[in-house]
């Protein structure tokens, strides 16, 4: 089964989101799931931008919320020229069976014009979550 897929476009950079669960690193006995998510970062607008900084918001199930911030992507500050893509793959152990994130990006223009881009919400779903019917 393909991973749902989560999108959203800012300022003609659109980036698209499949969360993963990773039954195999999770061990539910112990409360800890854990999930990758690949990023496409696409650049469909007429200028050359460079992803400076990350932000993202995690929610656990029970409503903790962890904040992140950081330099770039999995190490890199990738520059996007008109039509390029920049994917990358990383992880999020929870200590819930389910949660979500979301989170910008700050982008910048040749000319040093700073800007955020979304990053959309996504569930992170584990088999091990309980459905509840609202």
């Amino acid at each position: 089964m393909k991973p749902e897929s989560y999108r959203e476009t800012t300022r003609a950079i659109t980036v698209t989101v499949r969360p993963s669960f990773l039954d195999d690193q999770s061990r539910p006995e112990d409360n800890y799931f854990v999930w990758a998510y690949e990023v496409t970062i696409l650049n469909e607008g007429p200028e050359t931008v460079t992803l400076k900084t990350r932000y993202w918001k995690i929610m656990n199930a029970n409503g903790q919320m962890q904040e992140v911030r950081g330099a770039g992507v999995v190490g890199e500050q990738p520059t996007l020229t008109p039509g390029q893509r920049f994917e990358y793959t990383s992880g999020c152990p929870l200590s819930t069976a389910s949660g979500f994130m979301s989170g910008s990006y700050q982008l910048e223009t040749a000319d040093g014009e700073a800007f955020n881009v979304v990053i959309p919400a996504f569930s992170l779903d584990s088999p091990h979550a309980q459905r509840r019917v609202h």
